[in-house]
């Protein structure tokens, strides 16, 4: 047990590793909060002589070649102040994620202290894009074209941040007894709405890919008949409550319109002549001439808007080493991450939640620019985190089995 200035520097840690998570949900300017409560909490954590996980190695390689990529074609811009500016913006959120990965890596317990930060910020960054949809709060604050946004400054980013502390509600729905269950569906259909509000296709297509993800993983792990019995039934209520939503939804006429608009599969701006799709194909034939890549923030100057796709963004930003980069830290993080699911572990409920949410925004990526997202970096920490403690823990249990039985007396 720890005692004195131990407990103290651990409290401490504990209630900046809170602070820093809630704070991400906050990105109304930039810099916003969370960047300068960061800034102070890694540096802290940098002095404090940290510990890296040997399993986090493979971590600390793509990121540093994917900032790497980015730094060769800043070169490649017309303005490198503006250039060089951006890639150390995305220096610093790798080095969250590095944080991220390092601390739950220590310490597993601190997953719980993440979760309920998050979770916390969610709840009340959906509340104001909620308020500000039907005008509680300042509309023109909370919401951007018609459309909810919260404490952020793009509808499509406030709906996939609500993901991950959604899918912890939803785990918690499906695994915990009936009788706790009140609080967390309050919260669950708050986010729920909120995520309507924000009528982002991605977002939909995130918590419906997040929820059939959980919900399928939680039945399969399941011990005993019982317990998918149970699931069956809460799946059956939860089917039937998201239909009287959407129906509650359409009958609200200020709602209906959007809602109908936005659930196109495709809209014309992705079928248009420069559209969404063409500038796929354009980007990645221009990738192939440009191994430095064009530069940070330079494709606009080719096509009339960005990549909207991050994969595509890394190459044409990041070149091809930080394109390679990102592509396999994508991969390899899947790939160790999908191991971590199916194990019996007191963080099997989490590494089940990140690894369907992470998923979920690799798929997204392939058509909008994530690049940026805080709550993504933190995603990939979380993610790294846990594969490094299981790597700690399978090696714990390796030199325990290799050691010789004690001498009988």
């Amino acid at each position: 047990m720890r005692h004195g200035p131990g407990l103290a520097a651990s409290s401490v840690a504990t209630v900046a590793l809170w602070v820093v998570v809630f704070l991400g949900g906050f990105v109304l300017n930039e810099p916003a909060p969370y960047e300068l409560a960061m800034l102070i909490v890694i540096s802290g954590w940098l002095l404090s002589g940290p510990r890296f996980a040997t399993a986090l190695a493979p971590l600390l390689l793509m990121v540093t070649l994917f900032v790497t990529g980015g730094l060769i074609a800043t070169l490649m811009s017309d303005d490198f102040s503006e250039a060089i500016l951006y890639i150390a913006v995305t220096g610093f959120l790798a080095l969250t994620t590095v944080f991220y990965a390092s601390v739950v890596a220590a310490d597993p317990a601190r997953l719980d202290t993440v979760r309920k930060a998050y979770t916390a910020s969610a709840i009340v960054v959906a509340l104001t894009g909620i308020g500000g949809y039907f005008g509680l709060l300042p509309g023109e604050v909370f919401t951007l074209y018609g459309r909810a946004k919260g404490t952020f400054q793009d509808p499509n980013v406030f709906g996939p941040f609500l993901a991950l502390p959604w899918a912890f509600l939803l785990h918690g729905l499906l695994t915990r007894p009936f009788r706790e269950m009140l609080w967390p569906a309050l919260a669950l259909a708050v986010l729920s709405f909120a995520i309507l509000l924000s009528f982002s296709r991605a977002a939909w297509g995130l918590a419906a890919f997040s929820g059939i993800g959980i919900y399928a993983l939680v039945f399969i792990t399941a011990t005993d008949g019982r317990q998918r019995a149970r699931l069956l039934a809460i799946g059956a209520v939860a089917a039937l409550a998201v239909v009287a939503m959407i129906v509650v939804a359409l009958s609200v006429e200020s709602i209906s319109g959007m809602l109908l608009q936005r659930a196109k599969l495709v809209q014309d701006y992705d079928t248009a002549r420069l559209g969404r799709f063409a500038r796929y194909a354009l980007g990645f034939q221009m990738v192939v001439d440009h191994p430095l890549g064009l530069g940070p923030l330079q494709f606009r100057n080719f096509f009339p808007e960005d990549e909207h796709n991050t994969f595509l963004k890394a190459f044409t930003t990041y070149g091809w080493l930080g394109g390679v980069a990102y592509l396999a830290l994508v991969f390899f993080t899947a790939k160790q991450l999908s191991g971590l699911i199916f194990q019996p572990r007191a963080w099997q409920g989490a590494a089940q939640c990140v690894f369907v949410v992470l998923l979920g925004h690799m798929l997204m990526s392939f058509i909008i620019d994530t690049d940026r997202w805080r709550h993504l970096y933190l995603l990939y920490g979380l993610a790294w985190g846990l594969i490094a403690a299981e790597y700690s823990l399978r090696a714990r249990r390796r030199d325990a089995s290799r050691k010789p039985a004690a001498p009988a007396v």
